[in-house]
């Protein structure tokens, strides 16, 4: 392969680096319109769903979903999911945030950083009836329904030192 680019290269200079023309069906959509579908998916949502598909986009723009489907994975658009995220109502949460990064990025000579979450009172809860395991074909199956056994307190901690967690977990807080 370095041989092919090198001779292109001795034999054309810099214009000899540039791809050759392929075999197969020439393309029949132009970038423009690959971009208009591009923008359209970004930017609006149908009238009658929550979400888009490859086909309802074809069947809009008029093409067809085999023309769409590589282009929103060469992309990586991915309509139908979502993510949720949320940010702390807490006022000091970005002098906190450059706090716990400053530490990340530069941190002080002989610093420790200690995380602590609060979560005590966890459920304990059971399922109903037991874990259909995987098989080939199949994915893991459990009911939605449980069995609340009370609460339990937990507390925690990890020692990056050694690697070593430490946790209890207590009847009462």
């Amino acid at each position: 392969m370095v041989g092919k680019w090198r001779r292109r290269f001795v034999q054309a200079g810099i214009e000899g680096l540039t791809d050759e023309h392929r075999a197969g069906r020439p393309r029949t959509i132009s970038d423009t319109r690959v971009a208009e579908t591009i923008e359209r998916a970004l930017n609006t949502t149908p009238r009658d769903a929550t979400h888009r598909s490859i086909r309802s986009m074809a069947a809009e723009v008029g093409l067809s979903h085999a023309t769409i489907r590589p282009v929103w994975n060469a992309l990586g658009l991915q309509p139908n999911r979502s993510e949720t995220f949320k940010l702390s109502s807490d006022q000091l949460f970005v002098d906190k945030v450059q706090d716990i990064v400053g530490l990340s990025m530069s941190p002080l000579n002989r610093a420790v950083v200690l995380c602590v979450d609060e979560q005590s009172q966890i459920q304990a809860l059971d399922r109903e009836q037991p874990v259909l395991p995987m098989a080939p074909d199949v994915a893991e199956r459990r009911t939605h329904t449980h069995i609340r056994n009370g609460t339990t307190s937990l507390f925690a901690a990890f020692d990056i030192a050694t690697g070593a967690g430490i946790g209890k977990c207590y009847k009462r807080h």
